[in-house]
């Protein structure tokens, strides 16, 4: 009795370090849970220049949102997003108030475009035979027999293109200051006619505007694929 006690007791002595990783698993929650998506970007850093009578000029963006949402068409070639961000411009150094145009918008890119070109193509063709041969028949004598024949054929062709890049302008605010401003919430931008993958990013293009001269910036956010 002693030795099956003690044997008990060594078989439990292996078994007890093993029990808590086999009763306290890892949790699946955080590993094994899917990616949720909610659109927030990284803004790209700040574009500056500075033109040739000292002005500066800046465009930087903060707080930007390119939420991927289901196209109210429910066409599975329709890309479409809830888009947001808030994008500020800077002239400086200008001396008198400057002026100008203030763009925010977006440029959607579609790897294989189905929208521009003619679409589905169909074709067919058909043709027709006849010959005469004779026969005996009894009571009859020799009939002669007509042979008939018709052929069909038809094909249609998915007529793709190369891709596109679609550019969606949100506003143009025309400014007079240093300091212009767009802010943007929940704006739908969609692309049609998209097969595979697409391609968003925000721009901004800064315009200070003089009686003798035109200073132009430009500013690209960072490309979300989806």
């Amino acid at each position: 009795m002693f030795k099956s006690a003690a044997a008990l007791a060594a078989i439990a002595a292996l078994i007890m370090p093993v029990l808590p990783a086999l009763a306290d698993p890892d949790p699946v929650g955080s590993a094994g849970a899917p990616v949720v998506d909610d659109g927030r970007v990284i803004s790209s850093p700040p574009a500056t220049l500075t033109a040739t009578d000292g002005a500066t000029l800046t465009i930087s963006a903060t707080e930007e949102t390119q939420q991927v949402v289901a196209p109210l068409t429910t066409a599975i070639s329709t890309r479409e997003y809830l888009v947001g961000g808030v994008f500020r411009g800077s002239v400086t150094g200008s001396g008198a108030t400057p002026k100008g145009i203030l763009e925010v918008g977006y440029q959607i890119g579609c790897g294989i475009d189905m929208g521009t070109g003619p679409g589905i193509l169909l074709g067919g063709n058909a043709g027709g035979n006849a010959s005469f041969g004779i026969a005996a028949v009894p009571g009859l004598g020799v009939l002669p027999i007509p042979n008939a024949g018709v052929q069909a054929g038809g094909s249609f062709t998915v007529a793709l293109k190369p891709g596109i890049v679609l550019t969606v302008p949100v506003t143009k605010k025309r400014y007079q200051g240093e300091a212009p401003r767009v802010s943007i919430r929940s704006y739908r931008v969609r692309i049609d006619g998209c097969v595979g993958e697409s391609f968003i990013r925000s721009y901004a293009i800064l315009a200070r505007s003089t009686a003798e001269r035109e200073t132009i910036l430009s500013w690209y956010g960072a490309t979300k694929a989806v």
